[in-house]
């Protein structure tokens, strides 16, 4: 059996449904046991493959001790891994470190992305250097997370952006182009929570006094995130920078068409799905690729009623099978270290040496442990791959 850890603790409520079915996906998956993160399980016990998702979540939040603790923690747990041989391996959510981050952050996550052994690609998009092994296991649908929840009729000229509202998904840019429209028919609604009150102010005042934008600056439930898609007659996400999104999966999952930026990623996810379901757009959001898109879809909405977006690639049957086999790839390249020296040992010398120093560094570590958090709170994005 092969022992994997993630980097992100028991699902809560608010977690990214994308984690939570990749979680049941492993724990079904043959050959596998899996385990939530937490700092004593990652410094404590044997792990043959650390599975990483946004691994700043791990140096990063609140100043203070505690954020100094964890970054200690991580730094010890990286070391750890090297030693016993452990695979590591990092699915691509983002192709660059985040913004904001400070020094000692950039270094530890350069540093842990140095070590990463292998890498999950979330679409053939996905450009990585050459001498980065990696493996291609799709961005999974949200149809059977969503398939409990009513839905509601299409509201005529209803526009939606629903997700977590921050700066680099264009929401300004969205709120002007669409007062732009003059058609009294129109509507625009904008569901999520704003990064800050800066934002949320600066959306209130592109906004002005027309009644046709609506917002709703909240965490958005699963209940309502389907309410919102569902009722828009087009769910636009003009987010300036995207590659891997869960928000176009989202509308897509609940039959409902979505006007991206027009990008590689997204031109092939158009050609995958099927005519009439993803709509582009070039450069800035504006008005004229508002109506055009709203144009095409009412144009072909007959036939699109009685079809669905071909989502088939993305079954979550297959995400446990392939992501094991990325951890067979990434062990089968992992460096050996210590670990690998006691198991390969042949004398009772080298076993006794390295079983002392492991109790050595389990006592250390369950020691560090009770002076910081021993779980991780998720501070990603929690809805599928990012809106919410």
């Amino acid at each position: 059996m092969t022992a994997v850890l993630s980097s992100f603790p028991d699902p809560r409520p608010t977690t990214n449904p994308y984690i939570v079915q990749l979680a049941r996906a492993l724990s079904r998956t043959e050959g596998i046991t899996f385990s939530t993160f937490s700092w004593r399980t990652a410094l404590t016990r044997r792990v043959d493959v650390f599975h990483a998702h946004w691994p700043e979540i791990l140096v990063g939040g609140r100043t203070g001790p505690k954020k100094l603790a964890r970054q200690a923690l991580f730094a010890a747990m990286v070391l750890r891994f090297r030693l016993q041989g452990t695979a590591i391996v990092r699915t691509v959510h983002n192709l660059h470190l985040p913004e904001g981050i400070s020094p000692v952050e950039r270094a530890l996550l350069t540093w842990f992305d140095r070590w990463t052994t292998h890498r999950v690609i979330l679409n053939e998009s996905t450009r990585l250097p050459e001498d980065q092994p990696r493996s291609l296991v799709l961005h999974g649908h949200y149809r059977d997370w969503f398939a409990g929840l009513p839905r509601r009729e299409t509201v005529p000229g209803r526009l939606a952006f629903v997700g977590m509202i921050r700066r680099y998904k264009g929401t300004e840019t969205l709120v002007e182009a669409f007062r732009e429209l003059t058609d009294p028919g129109l509507s625009l609604s904008v569901s999520g929570k704003p990064s800050n009150e800066e934002l949320a102010a600066d959306l209130h005042e592109v906004a002005g006094e027309d009644p046709r934008v609506r917002f709703r600056f909240a965490f958005v439930d699963d209940a309502e995130l389907v309410t919102a898609v569902t009722e828009a007659e087009l769910v636009v996400l003009p987010y300036r920078h995207m590659h891997n999104s869960g928000g176009v999966l989202t509308a897509l999952s609940l039959d409902r068409p979505v006007l991206v930026p027009d990008n590689e990623v997204n031109r092939r996810l158009a050609e995958e799905v099927g005519p009439g379901w993803v709509h582009l757009f070039e450069g800035e959001l504006d008005a004229a690729a508002l109506r055009r898109a709203l144009d095409a879809v009412r144009a072909d909405g007959p036939a699109r009623r009685r079809a669905r977006p071909d989502l088939s690639r993305r079954e979550w049957a297959a995400a446990g099978s392939e992501h094991a086999a990325a951890y067979r790839r990434a062990l089968a390249t992992a460096p050996r270290g210590g670990a690998a020296v006691r198991r390969d040992a042949t004398t009772g010398r080298q076993k006794a040496t390295t079983g002392r120093q492991e109790a050595t560094d389990d006592g250390l570590a369950a020691a560090l442990c009770d002076e910081a958090d021993t779980t991780v709170t998720l501070r990603q994005p929690t809805a599928p791959g990012g809106p919410r």
